[in-house]
Protein backbone atom coordinates (compact mmCIF):
# COMPACT_ATOMS: atom_id res chain seq x y z
CA UNK A 1 0.00 0.00 0.00
CA UNK A 2 2.84 2.36 0.88
CA UNK A 3 4.51 1.64 -2.47
CA UNK A 4 1.26 2.53 -4.29
CA UNK A 5 1.10 5.87 -2.45
CA UNK A 6 4.71 6.60 -3.41
CA UNK A 7 3.99 5.88 -7.08
CA UNK A 8 0.87 8.05 -7.01
CA UNK A 9 2.86 10.88 -5.42
CA UNK A 10 5.56 10.48 -8.06
CA UNK A 11 3.01 10.75 -10.87
CA UNK A 12 1.58 13.90 -9.29
CA UNK A 13 5.09 15.40 -9.21
CA UNK A 14 5.59 14.54 -12.89
CA UNK A 15 2.31 16.15 -13.87
CA UNK A 16 2.79 19.29 -11.79
CA UNK A 17 6.34 19.83 -13.09
CA UNK A 18 5.29 19.59 -16.75
CA UNK A 19 3.99 22.98 -17.84
CA UNK A 20 2.60 21.69 -21.12
CA UNK A 21 0.57 19.01 -19.35
CA UNK A 22 -0.85 21.58 -16.93
CA UNK A 23 -1.87 23.81 -19.84
CA UNK A 24 -3.67 20.89 -21.49
CA UNK A 25 -5.37 19.84 -18.25
CA UNK A 26 -6.53 23.25 -17.07
CA UNK A 27 -6.02 25.75 -19.87
CA UNK A 28 -7.75 23.86 -22.67
CA UNK A 29 -11.09 23.30 -20.83
CA UNK A 30 -11.24 26.98 -19.87
CA UNK A 31 -10.41 28.09 -23.41
CA UNK A 32 -12.98 25.74 -24.92
CA UNK A 33 -15.74 26.86 -22.55
CA UNK A 34 -15.04 30.52 -23.29
CA UNK A 35 -14.74 30.09 -27.05
CA UNK A 36 -17.63 27.67 -27.47
CA UNK A 37 -19.82 29.61 -25.06
CA UNK A 38 -19.41 32.90 -26.90
CA UNK A 39 -18.64 31.88 -30.48
CA UNK A 40 -20.86 28.87 -31.10
CA UNK A 41 -24.28 30.48 -31.02
CA UNK A 42 -27.07 30.59 -33.55
CA UNK A 43 -28.40 33.83 -32.13
CA UNK A 44 -28.12 36.77 -34.51
CA UNK A 45 -27.50 40.19 -33.00
CA UNK A 46 -25.94 43.54 -33.91
CA UNK A 47 -26.43 42.77 -37.59
CA UNK A 48 -25.74 45.68 -39.92
CA UNK A 49 -28.83 47.07 -41.66
CA UNK A 50 -29.55 50.19 -43.69
CA UNK A 51 -32.80 52.03 -44.32
CA UNK A 52 -34.30 53.35 -47.54
CA UNK A 53 -37.00 55.69 -46.25
CA UNK A 54 -39.01 56.95 -49.21
CA UNK A 55 -41.84 58.07 -46.92
CA UNK A 56 -40.00 60.25 -44.38
CA UNK A 57 -43.17 60.63 -42.35
CA UNK A 58 -44.06 60.15 -38.71
CA UNK A 59 -44.96 56.47 -39.09
CA UNK A 60 -41.73 55.50 -40.85
CA UNK A 61 -39.66 57.37 -38.27
CA UNK A 62 -41.50 55.61 -35.44
CA UNK A 63 -40.85 52.16 -36.94
CA UNK A 64 -37.20 53.04 -37.58
CA UNK A 65 -36.85 54.06 -33.92
CA UNK A 66 -38.27 50.70 -32.85
CA UNK A 67 -35.83 48.83 -35.10
CA UNK A 68 -32.77 50.91 -34.18
CA UNK A 69 -33.15 50.30 -30.42
CA UNK A 70 -33.35 46.53 -30.92
CA UNK A 71 -30.25 44.60 -29.89
CA UNK A 72 -30.62 42.47 -32.99
CA UNK A 73 -29.85 45.30 -35.42
CA UNK A 74 -27.12 47.87 -35.90
CA UNK A 75 -28.46 50.69 -38.06
CA UNK A 76 -25.44 51.85 -40.05
CA UNK A 77 -26.95 54.36 -42.47
CA UNK A 78 -29.62 55.46 -44.91
CA UNK A 79 -29.95 55.10 -48.67
CA UNK A 80 -31.35 57.67 -51.07
CA UNK A 81 -32.62 55.50 -53.91
CA UNK A 82 -33.28 51.91 -54.98
CA UNK A 83 -30.19 52.01 -57.20
CA UNK A 84 -27.95 52.00 -54.12
CA UNK A 85 -29.32 48.74 -52.68
CA UNK A 86 -27.36 46.30 -54.84
CA UNK A 87 -24.10 48.23 -54.41
CA UNK A 88 -24.53 48.30 -50.63
CA UNK A 89 -24.83 44.51 -50.48
CA UNK A 90 -21.89 43.96 -52.83
CA UNK A 91 -19.67 46.19 -50.71
CA UNK A 92 -20.54 44.13 -47.62
CA UNK A 93 -21.97 47.09 -45.75
CA UNK A 94 -25.23 45.47 -44.71
CA UNK A 95 -27.08 42.23 -44.10
CA UNK A 96 -30.54 43.67 -44.79
CA UNK A 97 -32.17 46.73 -46.32
CA UNK A 98 -35.58 47.91 -45.10
CA UNK A 99 -37.51 49.89 -47.71
CA UNK A 100 -40.37 52.16 -46.61
CA UNK A 101 -42.75 53.03 -49.49
CA UNK A 102 -43.64 56.61 -50.40
CA UNK A 103 -46.62 58.04 -48.50
CA UNK A 104 -46.63 55.25 -45.92
CA UNK A 105 -48.69 57.21 -43.45
CA UNK A 106 -51.11 58.39 -46.18
CA UNK A 107 -51.72 54.81 -47.31
CA UNK A 108 -52.37 53.68 -43.75
CA UNK A 109 -54.75 56.56 -43.17
CA UNK A 110 -56.76 56.13 -46.37
CA UNK A 111 -56.30 52.50 -47.42
CA UNK A 112 -55.71 51.11 -43.91
CA UNK A 113 -52.82 49.04 -45.23
CA UNK A 114 -49.33 49.37 -46.66
CA UNK A 115 -46.30 47.22 -47.41
CA UNK A 116 -42.73 47.49 -46.13
CA UNK A 117 -40.07 45.64 -48.11
CA UNK A 118 -37.38 43.57 -46.37
CA UNK A 119 -34.42 42.78 -48.63
CA UNK A 120 -31.91 40.36 -47.09
CA UNK A 121 -28.56 38.94 -48.15
CA UNK A 122 -29.38 35.24 -48.46
CA UNK A 123 -25.82 33.99 -49.07
CA UNK A 124 -26.23 32.79 -45.48
CA UNK A 125 -29.87 31.61 -45.51
CA UNK A 126 -30.09 30.99 -41.76
CA UNK A 127 -29.03 34.53 -40.90
CA UNK A 128 -31.30 35.98 -43.60
CA UNK A 129 -34.34 34.10 -42.29
CA UNK A 130 -33.57 35.15 -38.72
CA UNK A 131 -33.16 38.83 -39.60
CA UNK A 132 -36.39 38.90 -41.61
CA UNK A 133 -38.20 37.21 -38.73
CA UNK A 134 -36.86 39.75 -36.21
CA UNK A 135 -37.81 42.73 -38.38
CA UNK A 136 -41.28 41.34 -39.12
CA UNK A 137 -41.89 40.80 -35.41
CA UNK A 138 -40.89 44.38 -34.58
CA UNK A 139 -43.24 45.71 -37.27
CA UNK A 140 -46.08 43.53 -35.98
CA UNK A 141 -45.48 44.77 -32.44
CA UNK A 142 -45.63 48.33 -33.70
CA UNK A 143 -49.04 47.62 -35.22
CA UNK A 144 -50.38 46.18 -31.97
CA UNK A 145 -48.96 48.93 -29.77
CA UNK A 146 -49.98 51.90 -31.91
CA UNK A 147 -52.71 53.89 -30.16
CA UNK A 148 -54.83 56.91 -30.98
CA UNK A 149 -56.18 55.49 -34.26
CA UNK A 150 -59.78 54.60 -34.93
CA UNK A 151 -58.85 51.79 -37.32
CA UNK A 152 -56.48 48.83 -37.12
CA UNK A 153 -53.18 49.12 -38.94
CA UNK A 154 -52.33 46.50 -41.53
CA UNK A 155 -48.63 46.76 -42.36
CA UNK A 156 -47.54 43.88 -44.55
CA UNK A 157 -43.92 42.86 -45.16
CA UNK A 158 -42.71 41.94 -48.61
CA UNK A 159 -39.64 39.71 -48.32
CA UNK A 160 -36.94 39.56 -50.98
CA UNK A 161 -33.93 37.28 -50.69
CA UNK A 162 -30.95 38.38 -52.76
CA UNK A 163 -28.38 35.98 -54.32
CA UNK A 164 -30.12 32.88 -52.93
CA UNK A 165 -33.90 33.19 -53.42
CA UNK A 166 -34.45 29.47 -52.78
CA UNK A 167 -32.53 29.70 -49.48
CA UNK A 168 -30.30 26.72 -50.28
CA UNK A 169 -27.79 25.89 -47.55
CA UNK A 170 -25.24 24.84 -50.16
CA UNK A 171 -24.69 28.49 -51.10
CA UNK A 172 -22.87 29.09 -47.81
CA UNK A 173 -21.71 25.50 -47.38
CA UNK A 174 -19.61 25.32 -50.58
CA UNK A 175 -17.29 28.31 -49.85
CA UNK A 176 -16.75 27.03 -46.31
CA UNK A 177 -15.91 23.52 -47.46
CA UNK A 178 -13.44 24.90 -50.00
CA UNK A 179 -11.66 26.85 -47.27
CA UNK A 180 -11.60 23.84 -44.94
CA UNK A 181 -10.40 21.34 -47.56
CA UNK A 182 -7.66 23.56 -48.97
CA UNK A 183 -6.43 24.49 -45.50
CA UNK A 184 -6.27 20.92 -44.23
CA UNK A 185 -4.86 19.36 -47.42
CA UNK A 186 -2.34 22.13 -47.97
CA UNK A 187 -1.14 22.89 -44.46
CA UNK A 188 -1.50 19.56 -42.69
CA UNK A 189 -0.11 17.35 -45.43
CA UNK A 190 2.80 19.70 -46.15
CA UNK A 191 3.81 19.91 -42.50
CA UNK A 192 3.62 16.14 -42.03
CA UNK A 193 5.58 15.48 -45.22
CA UNK A 194 8.50 17.71 -44.22
CA UNK A 195 8.50 16.58 -40.59
CA UNK A 196 8.57 12.94 -41.76
CA UNK A 197 11.83 13.63 -43.58
CA UNK A 198 13.28 15.29 -40.48
CA UNK A 199 12.07 12.50 -38.20
CA UNK A 200 13.59 9.78 -40.38
CA UNK A 201 16.84 11.72 -40.74
CA UNK A 202 16.65 11.93 -44.53
CA UNK A 203 16.20 15.71 -44.56
CA UNK A 204 19.78 16.23 -43.35
CA UNK A 205 20.99 13.85 -46.07
CA UNK A 206 19.09 15.84 -48.70
CA UNK A 207 20.38 19.17 -47.43
CA UNK A 208 24.05 18.11 -47.60
CA UNK A 209 23.56 17.24 -51.26
CA UNK A 210 24.15 19.86 -54.01
CA UNK A 211 20.41 20.67 -53.99
CA UNK A 212 19.61 24.13 -52.64
CA UNK A 213 17.45 23.86 -49.47
CA UNK A 214 14.87 26.25 -50.88
CA UNK A 215 14.37 23.92 -53.86
CA UNK A 216 13.75 21.04 -51.48
CA UNK A 217 10.97 23.02 -49.84
CA UNK A 218 9.47 23.94 -53.23
CA UNK A 219 9.63 20.32 -54.35
CA UNK A 220 7.72 19.30 -51.22
CA UNK A 221 5.03 21.94 -51.77
CA UNK A 222 4.33 21.62 -55.50
CA UNK A 223 2.60 18.16 -55.40
CA UNK A 224 0.17 19.37 -52.73
CA UNK A 225 -0.39 22.58 -54.68
CA UNK A 226 -1.39 20.56 -57.74
CA UNK A 227 -3.59 18.20 -55.69
CA UNK A 228 -5.27 21.15 -53.98
CA UNK A 229 -6.12 22.80 -57.29
CA UNK A 230 -7.58 19.48 -58.48
CA UNK A 231 -9.72 19.55 -55.34
CA UNK A 232 -10.81 23.09 -56.20
CA UNK A 233 -11.92 22.03 -59.69
CA UNK A 234 -13.71 18.99 -58.26
CA UNK A 235 -15.57 21.05 -55.63
CA UNK A 236 -16.59 23.72 -58.14
CA UNK A 237 -17.75 21.09 -60.64
CA UNK A 238 -19.83 19.22 -58.06
CA UNK A 239 -21.26 22.47 -56.77
CA UNK A 240 -22.29 23.68 -60.21
CA UNK A 241 -23.53 20.44 -61.79
CA UNK A 242 -24.83 18.53 -58.75
CA UNK A 243 -25.76 21.10 -56.10
CA UNK A 244 -26.92 23.77 -58.59
CA UNK A 245 -24.76 26.44 -56.96
CA UNK A 246 -24.03 29.07 -59.64
CA UNK A 247 -20.67 30.64 -60.34
CA UNK A 248 -21.95 34.16 -60.88
CA UNK A 249 -18.60 35.96 -60.89
CA UNK A 250 -15.47 35.61 -62.98
CA UNK A 251 -14.24 32.00 -62.95
CA UNK A 252 -10.64 32.98 -63.68
CA UNK A 253 -10.61 35.40 -60.72
CA UNK A 254 -12.06 32.67 -58.50
CA UNK A 255 -9.34 30.19 -59.53
CA UNK A 256 -6.59 32.77 -58.97
CA UNK A 257 -7.91 33.46 -55.48
CA UNK A 258 -8.03 29.72 -54.76
CA UNK A 259 -4.43 29.44 -55.97
CA UNK A 260 -3.41 32.28 -53.64
CA UNK A 261 -5.15 30.72 -50.65
CA UNK A 262 -3.59 27.33 -51.41
CA UNK A 263 -0.13 28.92 -51.37
CA UNK A 264 -0.97 30.52 -48.02
CA UNK A 265 -2.06 27.15 -46.63
CA UNK A 266 1.16 25.53 -47.88
CA UNK A 267 3.21 28.30 -46.26
CA UNK A 268 1.34 27.72 -43.02
CA UNK A 269 2.17 24.02 -43.25
CA UNK A 270 5.81 24.94 -43.78
CA UNK A 271 5.68 27.08 -40.64
CA UNK A 272 4.15 24.21 -38.63
CA UNK A 273 6.88 21.88 -39.85
CA UNK A 274 9.55 24.35 -38.73
CA UNK A 275 8.30 24.22 -35.12
CA UNK A 276 7.56 20.47 -35.02
CA UNK A 277 9.92 17.56 -34.43
CA UNK A 278 7.52 14.65 -34.93
CA UNK A 279 4.59 13.85 -37.18
CA UNK A 280 2.32 13.52 -34.15
CA UNK A 281 3.22 17.04 -33.04
CA UNK A 282 2.63 18.41 -36.52
CA UNK A 283 -0.74 16.64 -36.70
CA UNK A 284 -1.80 17.95 -33.28
CA UNK A 285 -0.79 21.52 -34.09
CA UNK A 286 -2.53 21.32 -37.45
CA UNK A 287 -5.79 20.11 -35.93
CA UNK A 288 -5.75 22.63 -33.10
CA UNK A 289 -4.48 25.60 -35.12
CA UNK A 290 -6.27 24.90 -38.40
CA UNK A 291 -9.38 22.75 -38.17
CA UNK A 292 -11.19 24.30 -35.20
CA UNK A 293 -10.31 27.94 -36.03
CA UNK A 294 -11.35 27.40 -39.66
CA UNK A 295 -14.71 25.99 -38.59
CA UNK A 296 -15.40 28.53 -35.86
CA UNK A 297 -13.81 31.75 -37.05
CA UNK A 298 -14.15 31.70 -40.84
CA UNK A 299 -17.76 32.87 -40.74
CA UNK A 300 -19.42 30.12 -42.72
CA UNK A 301 -20.97 28.38 -39.71
CA UNK A 302 -21.21 31.10 -37.06
CA UNK A 303 -21.60 34.83 -37.85
CA UNK A 304 -18.46 36.62 -36.69
CA UNK A 305 -20.28 39.84 -35.82
CA UNK A 306 -22.18 37.94 -33.10
CA UNK A 307 -18.95 37.10 -31.28
CA UNK A 308 -17.31 39.24 -28.58
CA UNK A 309 -14.83 41.83 -29.83
CA UNK A 310 -11.71 39.85 -28.73
CA UNK A 311 -12.85 36.84 -30.77
CA UNK A 312 -13.67 39.07 -33.73
CA UNK A 313 -10.13 40.43 -33.59
CA UNK A 314 -8.78 36.88 -33.31
CA UNK A 315 -10.70 35.86 -36.42
CA UNK A 316 -8.67 38.36 -38.46
CA UNK A 317 -5.65 36.08 -38.05
CA UNK A 318 -7.45 33.16 -39.71
CA UNK A 319 -6.67 33.00 -43.47
CA UNK A 320 -9.82 30.95 -44.10
CA UNK A 321 -11.99 33.90 -43.03
CA UNK A 322 -10.70 36.13 -45.81
CA UNK A 323 -10.84 33.33 -48.37
CA UNK A 324 -14.44 32.53 -47.40
CA UNK A 325 -15.41 36.16 -47.96
CA UNK A 326 -13.67 36.15 -51.35
CA UNK A 327 -15.33 32.93 -52.58
CA UNK A 328 -18.75 34.01 -51.33
CA UNK A 329 -18.51 37.44 -52.94
CA UNK A 330 -17.08 36.28 -56.27
CA UNK A 331 -18.90 32.98 -56.67
CA UNK A 332 -22.32 33.75 -55.17
CA UNK A 333 -22.68 37.54 -55.33
CA UNK A 334 -20.81 38.00 -58.60
CA UNK A 335 -18.51 40.79 -57.43
CA UNK A 336 -15.23 41.63 -59.14
CA UNK A 337 -11.71 42.24 -57.94
CA UNK A 338 -12.59 45.81 -56.97
CA UNK A 339 -14.71 44.42 -54.12
CA UNK A 340 -12.31 41.71 -52.87
CA UNK A 341 -8.94 43.44 -53.25
CA UNK A 342 -8.63 44.12 -49.51
CA UNK A 343 -9.08 40.44 -48.64
CA UNK A 344 -6.63 39.54 -51.42
CA UNK A 345 -3.98 41.91 -50.08
CA UNK A 346 -4.41 40.45 -46.59
CA UNK A 347 -3.83 36.92 -47.92
CA UNK A 348 -0.75 38.07 -49.83
CA UNK A 349 0.68 39.67 -46.68
CA UNK A 350 0.00 36.49 -44.69
CA UNK A 351 1.68 34.43 -47.41
CA UNK A 352 4.83 36.57 -47.46
CA UNK A 353 5.13 36.67 -43.65
CA UNK A 354 4.63 32.92 -43.28
CA UNK A 355 7.20 32.10 -45.96
CA UNK A 356 9.84 34.44 -44.54
CA UNK A 357 9.36 33.29 -40.94
CA UNK A 358 9.19 29.61 -41.91
CA UNK A 359 12.36 29.65 -44.02
CA UNK A 360 14.26 31.48 -41.28
CA UNK A 361 13.17 29.06 -38.56
CA UNK A 362 13.68 26.09 -40.84
CA UNK A 363 17.33 26.98 -41.49
CA UNK A 364 17.99 27.63 -37.81
CA UNK A 365 16.55 24.30 -36.70
CA UNK A 366 18.59 22.36 -39.28
CA UNK A 367 21.82 24.29 -38.73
Amino acid sequence: MKQLIYFIRKEFYHVLRDTRTLIILFGMPIAQIVIFGFALTNEVKDSRIVILDLAKDETSRAIIDEISVSRYFDLTGYLNSNDEIERTFREGKTRMVIVFPPQLQYELSHNKSSTIQLIADATDPNVANTLVSYASTIIMDFQRNTTGLSFPLDIKTEIRMLYNPQLKGSYSFVPGVMALVLMLVGAMMTSISIVREKELGTMEVILVSPIIPFRVIIAKMIPYLVLSMINVISILSLSYFVLDVPIVGNLFLLLVECFLFTLTALALGLFISSVSDTQQTAMLISLMALFLPTVMFSGFMFPIENMPVPLQLLSNLIPAKWFFYIVRDVMIMGTGFDQVWKETVILIIMLIVLILVSIKKFKVRLA
